[in-house]
């Protein structure tokens, strides 16, 4: 049997959504996702903090140097607060439980799982974000413009 219409190779759905590159059309594919998984999010979506609704009015619309973000985005059984899949770049914002051991530990696993699927994450505090929203800014952009391991191979 071959592909299902719809699916890209692999099986992951293909987007309706068309991605435009000087003329020429691409398809951006998309895993399935659980639906209790796709509701957490989409719940997330309407319950942001100011530090996300902050960091999200400046990377939406492609206002960060033309960068498609994605947000409370699921990958690999997580919900991470912003993503650009082309970048492949994942953006948390992170409040003060974060900084207690357990929440620690679990984040210090969920960043290595992200980055081995080729992810590189950054995190971001609250404060951080809400006093100086310029510099996150630029930080993020410097890493969008730094190759990744796997162009430089």
């Amino acid at each position: 049997m071959g592909e299902m219409p719809g699916r890209a190779e692999g099986g992951a759905l293909r987007s309706r959504r068309a991605k435009q590159d000087e003329g020429s059309i691409e398809m951006v594919s998309h895993t399935p996702v659980p639906s209790r998984i796709r509701k957490n999010a989409k719940s997330m979506r309407r319950k942001m903090t100011d530090a996300e609704l902050k960091l999200w009015n400046e990377l939406r619309a492609h206002r960060l140097m033309g960068l498609s973000f994605r947000r409370q985005m699921p990958i690999a059984g997580y919900i991470v607060d912003f993503a650009c899949p082309t970048a492949r770049i994942i953006v948390e914002v992170d409040g003060s439980q974060h900084g207690e051991e357990k929440m620690a530990v679990a984040d210090t696993e969920r960043t290595r799982r992200l980055e081995q699927d080729g992810w590189r994450i950054l995190r971001f505090w609250n404060d951080d974000i809400l006093r100086d929203i310029d510099g996150v800014c630029r930080h993020i952009v410097t890493i969008a413009g730094s190759p990744t391991e796997e162009t430089l191979q």
